[in-house]
């Protein structure tokens, strides 16, 4: 099947019947009502917000419930996870800074709240802002984390940081939240790609469904037809039961991937590449169809346990498979996605 025939996008792939088994997607446990409502109530304080969204999925990790009242804030939207360089958090902190300043000139104690749904880098952001608050505002003393608080419920988890002293400048650390009814389940299946809601709540097979979709509903894999057949050049590794040392079972410290190591992993992306690139280009069947792109999506799933080297008596090898294949996606290595509509302009 050639690239001219796949429909980059002509469906909802997350409504699709073998996706939206599972049903809706929610994850809104206890600690998320109360943080929400200890979210509501120091927004009044607050004089600026940072709104934490995920790159990936720029207007599916915006928590529409709270909307209105971050719309009405002086707010900065940040998208984070937008490459694994993390150069762009220095671009943020640079805009952070700007927007600081221009409040600071009319406010001689500043709060500042980062808000953002689940895992979208909220705590990394305020960590990278602590690391250089001390060469861009001046603090007096050593910097000391606060708590905010006492709050009702578990809103105690809402965190202080005092990161400036002339002016004083307080910044909130909240917990992700999420609204206590997604929408659709196309927007909880990316949530759930996406790590901001529990792989236990959706289910990791049901997750790679999904993904494996879109990568074959926009023809993804025919961009990787450059790519050779790399298994002639991947170390081969023995299926045999290996032995154990009564030794091996003491703790190790933890050592630096080696050269090696880094090797393995690269030719391993490239396999999973390679496999996903050859069982999509000679797929006969029809894209659109949605028994045909479940098919697909099986037999993918087998070629990937040839190519992680699942063993196929382990009862639990498809889960084995898309937990590797998550965590090849998640941490980049298969290569950068925007999974929303996003306008090219």
């Amino acid at each position: 099947m050639g690239k001219n025939g796949i429909i980059k996008k002509a469906m909802e792939v997350g409504e699709i019947g073998f996706s939206k088994d599972g049903g809706a997607i929610n994850w809104f446990p206890g600690h998320m009502a109360a943080a929400t409502r200890a979210i509501r109530s120091r927004l009044k304080l607050s004089d600026l917000v940072i709104e934490v969204r995920d790159a990936r999925i720029p207007f599916s990790s915006a928590n529409q419930d709270l909307q209105p009242q971050l719309s009405a804030k002086r707010r900065v939207i940040a998208l984070n996870k937008k490459d694994l360089a993390n150069s762009n958090v220095l671009n943020l902190l640079d805009l952070v800074e700007f927007k600081l300043k221009e409040v600071i000139s009319r406010e001689p104690t500043l709060l500042v709240m980062v808000v953002g749904v689940p895992n979208v880098g909220k705590s990394a952001l305020i960590n990278s802002i602590h690391q250089i608050a001390s060469t861009r505002f001046p603090l007096q003393e050593k910097m000391k984390r606060a708590t905010v608080g006492p709050l009702p419920g578990v809103t105690q988890d809402i965190s202080g940081y005092k990161i400036a002293h002339q002016p004083s400048i307080y910044v909130l650390d909240t917990p992700g939240v999420l609204v206590p009814n997604i929408p659709n389940i196309e927007i909880g299946l990316k949530l759930a790609l996406a790590g901001s809601v529990k792989d236990s709540v959706v289910g990791e097979d049901r997750i790679v469904q999904y993904l494996l979709t879109v990568l074959n509903t926009r023809g993804t894999p025919l961009h990787w037809k450059h790519l050779a057949n790399p298994t002639e050049k991947t170390t081969q590794i023995s299926e045999d039961k290996p032995g154990y040392n009564p030794k091996d079972l003491r703790p190790k410290m933890k050592k630096l991937p080696d050269a090696s190591d880094l090797l393995y992993v690269k030719d391993l992306v490239a396999e999973v590449r390679h496999a996903l690139y050859v069982t999509l280009s000679e797929f006969g069947g029809n894209i659109e169809d949605e028994n045909d792109m479940e098919c697909l999506v099986e037999h993918q799933f087998e070629v990937l346990q040839k190519v992680l080297r699942i063993p196929h008596k382990s009862s639990e090898a498809r889960l084995m498979v898309s937990k590797k294949f998550l965590t090849l996606f998640r941490s980049g290595k298969l290569g950068s996605f925007v999974l929303d509509d996003v306008p090219e302009s």
